[in-house]
């Protein structure tokens, strides 16, 4: 004590509580501690102990299960997207594409070990399909390649054998028009084992389509026509279908094949057939309606008239088919031509 009173050494908190008891004043007078509390830190334990106490009779909110109905959103929300892929800039449909691929990433995240997780995985491929050819469309291509492979890779998880060859065949068409064709025919054949020995028409008459385009690119005129033929023969076959298989979203028609062999025969560098078959799919997409006019040619066409159009100008003075005033009034339609997917 004397050490204290010489200003020595300080007192202690347990001295100082036993000299407040002694002298009969309260702790808190002596600015220690809170009233009614000798020790503060006690009393914030204990506020704490009753309110976790509280909070255990409690049921917190749990995050939802993922049910059913989850990937049909996922597929539904994907769909709207595709469909509005006809009328809407790629640029304004990159952001939402990707959003989508985050969005059914989490949600599998969530129900990877449910019975729905398959299902899920496939929205996820869809997803992730679209995203690659939104950017592909944008001209990136490191984007689109790796949007192309999740797809692949999350329709294989998912079991979907269907899905997988159409991501793998997506991929050999994108491959194909960057004028890879041997890659995009490596791609066909892996499309076509994944997808089985008896795949719907629908997927015989597009994977052959883009054989032929393969081929063509490759200036196989032979191989080219043979892989058309056989498209034709499957668009036959599926003629009564009500509506296309998923993934597909638009039906493989006459129209469609029809764009598919004008862009083959431009490749082919074979203007008049070219031509006809331009003609023929506008006069197939609605049968007994009035003609489109010729602005309105199926994107496809315009894709391959604007990658060979040198082509097109050297022809149009040697076959009176391609007249100028022709390839003239195709000018404000090549200016917005957009790649479009194939299906």
């Amino acid at each position: 004590m004397s050490k204290v009173l010489h200003g020595r050494q300080p007192l202690t908190v347990d001295q100082v509580r036993e000299i407040s008891i002694h002298i009969g004043v309260p702790l808190h007078l002596l600015r220690f501690g809170a009233r009614r509390d000798d020790d503060p830190t006690k009393r914030r334990d204990f506020g704490k102990a009753v309110m976790l106490t509280a909070l255990a009779g409690v049921a917190l909110p749990k995050r939802p299960d993922v049910d059913e109905t989850r990937a049909a959103t996922l597929t539904s929300i994907t769909g709207a997207q595709r469909r509005l892929e006809a009328v809407t800039p790629a640029r304004e449909l990159a952001r939402p594409a990707v959003a989508q691929v985050d969005l059914a990433s989490r949600v599998l995240g969530r129900a990877s070990r449910s019975p729905h997780a398959d299902k899920i995985r496939a929205g996820l491929s869809e997803a992730a399909g679209f995203a690659a050819w939104v950017h592909a469309d944008m001209q990136d291509t490191g984007s689109a390649h790796l949007y192309y492979r999740r797809a692949v890779d999350s329709a294989r998880q998912a079991n979907h054998a269907l899905l997988a060859a159409y991501m793998i065949g997506s991929l050999a068409a994108f491959e194909i028009d960057a004028d890879d064709p041997l890659i995009g025919l490596n791609l066909l054949a892996r499309a076509r084992r994944e997808i089985g020995e008896q795949p719907p028409a629908i997927a015989r008459a597009w994977l052959s389509s883009l054989e032929a385009l393969g081929h063509a690119t490759a200036r196989d005129e032979a191989a080219a026509l043979q892989a058309l033929s056989a498209a034709e023969a499957a668009v036959r076959a599926g003629e009564r279908a009500v509506a296309p298989p998923w993934p597909w979203v638009f039906p493989f028609d006459h129209a469609k094949l029809a764009g598919y062999r004008a862009l083959v025969m431009v490749r082919l560098k074979r203007p008049a057939e070219a031509v006809a078959a331009f003609n023929e799919s506008l006069s197939s997409a609605q049968p007994g309606a009035k003609p489109a006019p010729r602005q309105e040619l199926p994107p496809i066409v315009f894709r391959a008239v604007v990658r060979r159009r040198a082509f097109v100008r050297r022809a149009s003075s040697r076959h009176s088919d391609l007249g100028g005033s022709w390839f003239a009034s195709l000018c404000p339609a090549i200016a917005a031509c957009r790649r479009r997917p194939p299906c």
